[in-house]
């Protein structure tokens, strides 16, 4: 045993030494980063304002891709599987990553164990949008017609936040709300504009650009705070009296478990600084994003409150995923 130990120190020292090489051949070829949502909604958005410039910081190209399908889950999967080589990463989300494992049973990966946190990429709050042509003009004439009316509201897919979101406004003015989930902000949008469903409460990037275009009607944002990007937008705990009504949704980097520490604090280092840089701070701020660059540690934390968070929510709610 003891003439082994040298080996065995040997190997370790080897081992550590491999890390910063590692680091500086990675990556050896394109990255996917898989968004598990369909096209157009926050974490598309967000994934494609930051893809371009890291694929210069590192020199390969970054794909984005869309694997849609329970409320994250198909993508999220996906990426647990994946080879643990930092060549394909999950743009994860609140549902699929903070929610899916209090609220999907059977649930077919385990994003505390088979995910590993990266960096943040944006917090952002939702929006209460309406159609166009709804005869509310604000929250208050908008609340009179949930209390007495049959309406329904669209999510991003069962368990999101916009779900939960539109749970608890129903739950808090005893409204006369339906659930109609989607898959990924992109269909739900595109129904709310053909005022196939009622309201829906999209992510501020994705809902901005059909405000602007007057396809849509904003009533309030669901964050505890007013949105630097819509500050005359009152939040809905403002216009309800909701004190605990606190929506958000982020967006964050996730790589397989297994994925060598030094990729995985290669790839922290470099978006970042991306994040940082001021062109691409720009993009995201101004598209409704609150960008605060974390550390792996940091974020790894960020995620375990998340978690907490909305699993006391489901409780609160007392929502059954059917």
């Amino acid at each position: 045993m003891v003439r082994t130990m040298p080996r065995m120190l040997l190997a370790a020292a080897i081992c550590l030494a491999a890390l910063p090489a590692l680091a500086q051949t990675y990556p050896s070829g394109p990255i996917h980063m898989i968004v598990a949502y369909a096209p157009g909604g926050t974490g598309d958005v967000v994934a494609r304002i930051v893809a371009q410039p890291l694929s210069i910081a590192l020199g390969q190209s970054v794909i984005v891709e869309n694997r849609a399908g329970a409320s994250g889950a198909i993508g999220a999967r996906s990426v647990s599987t994946a080879t643990p080589d930092g060549l394909t990463l999950l743009v994860g989300q609140t549902a699929e990553v903070s929610i899916n494992q209090h609220w999907v049973k059977d649930l077919n990966y385990d994003p505390d164990k088979d995910l590993m946190p990266v960096a943040l990429l944006a917090v952002v709050p939702l929006a209460l949008v309406v159609p166009a042509k709804t005869p509310a003009n604000n929250m208050a004439e908008f609340l009179t017609s949930l209390r007495k009316d049959k309406l329904t509201f669209a999510s991003a897919g069962k368990g999101t936040p916009g779900h939960f979101a539109g749970e608890m406004l129903k739950a808090k003015t005893k409204g006369n709300l339906t659930h109609v989930p989607y898959k990924g902000a992109g269909p739900a949008l595109n129904d709310l504009i053909g005022a196939h469903v009622d309201m829906y409460f999209p992510g501020m990037p994705a809902a901005l650009p059909l405000v602007k275009s007057g396809l849509v009607k904003v009533f309030g944002v669901s964050s505890a705070k007013r949105s630097g990007i819509a500050p005359d937008v009152p939040t809905i705990a403002e216009t309800t009296g909701m004190k605990d009504f606190d929506f958000t949704l982020w967006a964050g980097v996730f790589a397989p478990r297994g994925t060598p520490p030094a990729i995985v604090a290669k790839l922290n280092t470099e978006i970042n600084k991306v994040l940082n840089d001021p062109e691409t701070r720009k993009k995201l701020t101004e598209g409704g994003t609150d960008v605060d660059p974390m550390s792996v540690a940091q974020f790894h934390g960020f995620v375990q409150r998340e978690s907490g968070k909305y699993n006391a929510i489901i409780k609160e709610t007392g929502v059954m995923n059917e």
